[in-house]
């Protein structure tokens, strides 16, 4: 699943090319795409203007005119292509001034949501949509206070791994980037989260943006033709891996095997002798 580096670099894409473009007609290929609404998708987008866009964590959105949002989950396989594509997998066609938006789902668990500007509980004064106020912000947000997270982390009794999943906690971090960042940290996976020392679990943070960060810059992580960005491209931060699926694969610091563990059902890998906290 696409996590806070690769959404951003695909809203970081819709924001720049579709700001300010009208819905002239919206085509819903495959009804999977649009399930939870309450609404016609096709039918209250046509007319309405897309003035900006929004992320929290791995969830974004499209600013409307009438002052609702169109949240895009893209889940395992989502893209946003704008332009000339060809796909198989194409659920929704939107024509917008001048050119074709088309969110293609392999695996159909994406969709498009529309939902109404509601109070953010996090940022007084600021507007999310309903279907997001529910996330943590994410340590790229001004809201973002890495000190009152770290409490809210040491007091589950949960495996850090799983803890750093829960985005109810922090937003934005998947596993990748968890696997990344508890490397960078020193800290193994299967760490109780209640046992980390304050500054630990402040710098784990920190190290979770940082990574973030760097994976920003490269445009993502891609494995596969699943993630791209809105022209199609690939991101590249699978290169700059140091744990995540290098399971029997020389750590890069100490040249320790790496090793791939299951914390509460999900993957971990991690190095022995550098991850000791």
């Amino acid at each position: 699943m696409p996590e806070l580096p690769e959404v951003e670099v695909v809203r970081r894409g819709l924001d720049e090319h579709l700001t300010g473009l009208r819905f002239d007609a919206v085509e819903v290929l495959h009804p999977r795409a649009v399930r939870g609404n309450d609404v016609d998708v096709s039918e209250i987008l046509a007319g309405l203007t897309i003035t900006g866009t929004g992320r929290r964590g791995k969830f974004m959105w499209l600013t409307l005119s009438d002052g609702a949002a169109l949240i895009v989950h893209l889940r395992m396989s989502g893209q946003m292509l704008i332009g000339k594509f060809a796909s198989p997998h194409l659920r929704i066609r939107a024509q917008l001034s001048g050119t074709t938006l088309g969110f293609v789902d392999q695996r159909t668990f994406g969709s498009w949501q529309y939902s109404p500007l509601v109070r953010d509980p996090f940022t007084p004064g600021h507007l999310i949509p309903a279907g997001v106020r529910h996330i943590a912000p994410d340590p790229f947000e001004a809201a973002f206070d890495a000190e009152n997270t770290a409490r809210v982390i040491r007091k589950k009794n949960s495996a850090i791994k799983t803890v750093l999943l829960d985005q109810s906690v922090v937003s934005g971090i998947g596993s990748i980037y968890a696997d990344e960042a508890m490397w960078a940290a020193g800290i193994k996976p299967t760490r109780r989260a209640r046992l980390l020392r304050q500054r630990d679990a402040v710098n784990l943070l920190e190290k979770a943006r940082d990574v973030m960060a760097q994976a920003l810059e490269q445009g993502g992580t891609s494995f596969d033709s699943l993630y791209v960005n809105v022209n199609g491209a690939s991101g590249y931060f699978s290169r700059s891996l140091h744990v995540y699926g290098r399971a029997g694969k020389p750590c890069h610091a100490c040249a320790t095997e790496v090793l791939r563990t299951v914390v509460n059902g999900r993957s971990a890998h991690y190095c022995p002798r550098c991850q000791m906290l």
